[in-house]
């Protein structure tokens, strides 16, 4: 779609929830063609009345503090693009202006009698379903249909989860220094449903790769959404779930091999219900047995702190 794009000037129309990459696909376009200055209007920043000043700019003394004249970003976008990101938040009035500068090509900046042209290609993208918003009467339906020539729709993370892998694999490196994640780590992040789209997923390997010194990317070195999101899914015995989903140990282990941990209580044997602090130790149990002893491979296994697990190991009465 980028490619067909980029070989006119027509409107498009970008649409997806936040964080899904609209600039990127908006840039994208523009690079396939470039012609002119690519310029960003964020809608979503303007504020009080200046508005209207920050797009079609203003003529000295306009207005207390106007001491020059300003080019506002419409007239920065001549012969280029302009793109208008989340254009759902323009308020009807600038939507009206806006709406005559892609008629007419020609604008006044504020307090000028001075009329300029400026001939862009735009681009605009949204969070919102803009036709709703046509309905209840927020945004303009001749705007709407001025923009919407050709529509990209951009899907979440979460509906798309086979571009995660080649996404971290991109964000590491741009950001990483040979970091790798573990199979297990990648199918946390694979499994999470990215409520912040492809912008959370590098800002998370941004702060891993910041706080972790080594190049290996574990389990427990996930941040606390991921962390959080695999407690939630798979409940309270999550350490022992996590272990056996990483095929480290059946959990229906038969009850000799569980008995032989000093840390497991005689009396839960043959129980059909444990209480969560008994499944705990058998977890920590199993991991140390897994680990041959090694505590801190058995807190990254535990998804918890080598520190957490030396106080859970005291809390237990186990050898430290």
């Amino acid at each position: 779609m980028v490619d067909k794009l980029a070989s006119g000037r027509w409107p498009a129309l970008i649409l997806g929830e936040t964080g899904t990459g609209k600039e990127v696909v908006a840039k994208s376009i523009h690079a396939a063609n470039p012609q002119g200055a690519f310029v960003t209007i964020d809608c979503s920043s303007f504020v009080g009345p200046l508005m209207e000043s920050e797009l079609f700019g203003h003529a000295k003394g306009s207005f207390t503090g106007a001491v020059n004249a300003k080019i506002g970003l419409i007239e920065a976008a001549n012969g280029g693009t302009a793109f208008f990101d989340e254009i759902g938040e323009l308020p009807l009035d600038l939507q009206a202006k806006l709406l005559r500068v892609l008629q007419e090509k020609e604008f006044r900046p504020v307090g000028s009698l001075q009329t300029k042209r400026s001939d862009f290609r735009i681009i605009a993208a949204t969070n919102r379903d803009l036709l709703k918003e046509v309905e209840k009467g927020t945004f303009r339906r001749d705007l709407y249909y001025r923009l919407n020539v050709v529509t990209v729709r951009l899907a979440p993370l979460r509906e798309r989860k086979e571009d995660i892998p080649l996404l971290m694999q991109h964000f590491l490196a741009k950001y990483g220094s040979g970091h790798t994640f573990t199979q297990e780590a990648m199918d946390a992040m694979i499994s999470y449903e990215w409520p912040g789209n492809v912008r959370e997923l590098e800002n998370m390997i941004q702060q891993m790769v910041a706080v972790r010194t080594g190049p290996l990317l574990h389990l427990n070195d996930l941040p606390s959404p991921v962390q959080n999101h695999l407690y939630t899914r798979r409940g309270p015995g999550i350490a022992m779930s996590a272990a056996a989903g990483m095929g480290m140990f059946h959990s229906a282990a038969p009850a000799a091999a569980v008995a032989a941990g000093p840390a497991i209580d005689p009396r839960f044997l043959d129980s059909p219900i444990l209480p969560l602090t008994e499944m705990e130790r058998r977890a920590i149990v199993h991991a140390l047995e897994y680990t041959k002893g090694d505590r801190l491979m058995a807190a990254g296994l535990l998804g918890i702190g080598r520190t957490t697990l030396y106080r859970k190991l005291k809390e237990y009465q186990m050898a430290v």
